[in-house]
């Protein structure tokens, strides 16, 4: 395949990209081979459009090969080009990181909800459990005299959290700090936010491929019942939540109830109901520390 690109025109190139994923059954085939083919040639859309004549080299035929095959191998395309958007910003991946999905950005629109609700203009958060530090640098882009902190138990997390955070110009405003879950956080926070691992162990095995392959399990396994995270993060949130200061955490399907008394029995008062996604689930919970 590498051989018959070489040579080849972008246009045919890209066509014979859609072909291949068509066989292999990729829903998106049309949509990834334009993608991978901007990525092996550096090319945007507009440029891939005014250069569907330009002929492909040699290299850059290995390079979209290469390419090519991770992704009829199962990998997610946003790890074949190392990068993902979310609310708008590019985000950084690595092999310690969740690819960031459109479920999570109800995270983000309850927070600004009460934010905005609650006049709360410099608010200081954290993200428990941020990963490629997704939600956290959301909420700063929409903020932008909030200050906030992200957690994780991974360091190379971490580290691709940070450089999101300077490649975006949020670093000012954004640390960083390896612990399980909370467990170093001091002071107090106006705003606690997570996606934590929810997935119950047993239906691991189940998810798609591309998730199941890809992502890292311990961003995933949320124990036997899928709440493991959930009975440690909300108990520490609740010591480190200002008086009036808001968890907001994302739930599985049909985990919003357990989590919302989990809340409750730790001295968190629900003021809202749970957030759905597009697809109408409950996915976005909070519980409020009571005001003094």
């Amino acid at each position: 395949m590498a051989d018959f690109l070489a040579g080849q025109t972008i246009e045919a190139a890209r066509r014979a990209l859609t072909a291949r994923f068509k066989s292999a059954g990729i829903d998106s085939a049309e949509l990834d081979a334009r993608l991978l083919a901007g990525a092996a040639l550096g090319l945007d859309l507009t440029g891939l459009m005014t250069a569907t004549t330009r002929i492909i080299t040699q290299h850059e035929s290995a390079r979209l090969e290469d390419f090519t095959q991770r992704r009829l191998g199962g990998e997610p395309i946003a790890r074949v080009l190392g990068v993902k958007e979310f609310w708008g910003l590019p985000l950084q991946l690595s092999s310690a990181t969740l690819v960031p999905r459109p479920d999570t950005e109800t995270v983000v629109e309850l927070a600004l909800e009460i934010c905005r609700d609650e006049g709360r203009v410099r608010p200081r958060i954290a993200d428990i459990g941020t990963g490629s530090g997704a939600i956290l640098l959301a909420l700063l882009s929409e903020l932008p005299e909030a200050t906030g902190v992200g957690t994780d138990i991974s360091p190379m997390a971490l580290c691709t959290a940070r450089d999101n955070a300077a490649r975006l110009g949020l670093a000012r405003r954004a640390s960083f700090i390896a612990c399980d879950y909370a467990a170093a956080l001091s002071g107090v926070f106006d705003l606690i936010v997570s996606n934590p691992p929810y997935i119950r162990s047993a239906d691991i095995p189940r998810l798609d491929r591309e998730v199941r392959e890809h992502d890292p399990r311990g961003a995933l396994d949320g124990g036997t019942d899928g709440l493991d995270a959930y009975r440690a993060i909300v108990p520490q949130a609740t010591r480190l939540l200002a008086p009036g200061g808001t968890l907001i955490v994302e739930a599985g399907s049909g985990q919003s109830g357990a989590i919302a008394e989990l809340m409750s029995a730790s001295g968190l008062t629900s003021q809202r109901p749970p957030k759905a996604d597009l697809a109408g689930i409950p996915r976005a919970v909070s519980g409020q520390k009571p005001p003094r």
